[in-house]
């Protein structure tokens, strides 16, 4: 892998401005050849210990500087991040898989997170209360919760971590992050560029170690800090909250989803399938906003299956590297054998492959762009949050009968629906039971847009106004004895 900028490639935990190392390590895999990418230095938990104190530490100094001081080396950090796209996209696609192209693409998608919210920083505004009492005024403000700890997961290695430190640090917060261990060099690449950007020192941290559970039991249960933020499985996310709870942290949680992708019978067909192609291909089906349940109306359904079988012929699979790829490798051998035994479950109770349906026989974790139809409420590929390049595809007859099996899940985070009726977009957008809802758009992040579930898959928003709230304490003041 080489770099313009070596100094972006680093192998331990960026803490207080040092980059710290230990006597132990863990190996960084490359998902697409199996090879090992480098090894790593194990954080140990005095040094986690020592990141949280520094954040800690570097709150008074980092709140004391003027909002237009914060929004300008906010603003740096974003420009370094561009100008060093490239580098941040190779380290990218080799630790975490995803081609080139789409590497490059989420880089540029973090940052805007960081330009935004580097002008948000300049917008957070209190309130003066009406008097209704003599003698007295009511003041309202708003101030920065203090130290942030996170955990962010290895399918957006970049833009997870910058869409929640973009707001932390606007709103004043120091923070904390912990990267999944299959994908630390993104992170740590970013914590280079803070430091560049003159980010002050224990502003932001980066601890890296695959000792999950007790790096995850300081970051959620050490005193000094006064907000987690996580993003990754509900299962997870639930024991977080649980250790949460024993300081009464704040906490916001982006968990699992169960995204349904409905096309109706008046939908411009055209636009569904590439809707479809856009929303469950990315990643390799490996995000938790991709088309999970694609519900196709029956007068539409053969055409639909066609068009995109076509399509998903077209995808070529291979190392992110190569010129043309569109589908990397799944991170790890375990996504390989739980996306084989959901599809073999599926065409054992009745569903039909179209496309696709095995393990690519060659060197690393590659699997075929699947089409399935025929698929059942009934079966676990319904129920489950695939993660996978498997399109799994249910009939419907009735707008009432596929709102209430698109509802049918315990997650709430992502939903899409394409109609050309404007009744229905309302219908839609106020019955289907999910934080988001794409209506003829299967893409529909945006910095400036509250990105965020309901029911298991989480709580809170990142993204907005909305997603700097969860940064902030509201602070009453009563001033008495005014004459």
């Amino acid at each position: 892998m080489q770099l313009n900028n070596p100094k972006l490639f680093n192998k331990s935990s960026f803490i207080n401005g040092q980059w710290l190392t230990s006597d132990e390590s863990f190996t960084v895999v490359n998902p697409a050849d199996e090879q090992n990418i480098c090894q790593i230095s194990e954080v140990t938990s005095e040094q986690v210990e020592q990141a949280v104190n520094s954040a800690y530490t570097a709150l008074s100094g980092w709140q004391a500087l003027t909002v237009d001081e914060r929004s300008e080396k906010m603003r740096r950090w974003y420009e370094l991040i561009v100008e060093n796209k490239d580098d941040l996209a190779k380290i990218m696609t080799a630790e975490q898989g995803k081609p080139l192209k789409e590497a490059s693409g989420e880089v540029l998608y973090g940052a805007k997170y960081i330009q935004w919210y580097s002008e948000e920083a300049k917008r957070i505004n209190g309130d003066v209360l009406p008097i209704n009492q003599k003698g007295r005024r009511a003041l309202v403000l708003k101030r920065p919760i203090g130290v942030v700890t996170a955990i962010t997961p290895w399918n957006f290695p970049g833009a997870m971590i910058l869409r929640k430190a973009s707001a932390a640090l606007a709103a004043g917060c120091c923070m904390v992050v912990k990267p999944s261990e299959l994908t630390p060099l993104s992170a740590l690449a970013l914590a280079q560029l803070s430091q560049e950007a003159g980010i002050p020192e224990g502003v932001f941290n980066v601890v890296v170690g695959s000792q999950s559970q007790a790096i995850g039991e300081i970051l959620t249960m050490h005193p000094k800090v006064a907000k987690f933020s996580f993003t990754g499985s509900t299962a997870v996310g639930k024991k977080l909250l649980h250790q949460c709870a024993s300081t009464v942290k704040k906490t916001s949680m982006e968990l699992g989803g169960n995204a349904p992708f409905i096309a109706f019978e008046d939908a411009d067909l055209e636009a569904v399938v590439k809707g479809a192609m856009g929303s469950k291909f990315r990643n390799a089906g490996q995000t938790c906003v991709c088309a999970n349940r694609i519900f196709v109306h029956a007068s539409i359904h053969e055409q639909f299956v066609t068009k995109l079988a076509e399509k998903v012929a077209e995808l070529k699979v291979g190392d992110g590297y190569l010129e043309g790829v569109e589908i990397g490798p799944l991170i790890e051998p375990k996504a390989i054998a739980k996306v084989e035994k959901l599809v073999k479950q599926a065409i054992e109770s009745g569903a039909r492959v179209v496309a696709g349906g095995e393990k690519i026989a060659s060197k690393g974790n590659f699997y075929q762009p699947t089409i399935l139809t025929g698929v059942t409420p009934e079966m676990d590929i319904f129920n489950t949050e695939i993660f996978g390049p498997v399109a799994a595809i249910i009939k419907f007859e009735s707008e009432e009968e596929v709102i209430r099996l698109a509802n049918q899940t315990e997650y709430g985070l992502c939903s899409y629906a394409y109609t050309q009726s404007l009744n229905r977009m309302w219908r839609l957008s106020e019955n289907l039971q999910f934080g988001m809802v794409g209506i003829n758009e299967g893409v529909l992040s945006n910095p400036a847009a509250p990105f965020g579930g309901i029911k298991e898959s989480g709580m809170g928003r990142e993204g907005g106004r909305w997603g700097i709230e969860d940064y902030l304490e509201t602070r009453y003041v009563c001033l008495g004895n005014v004459e």
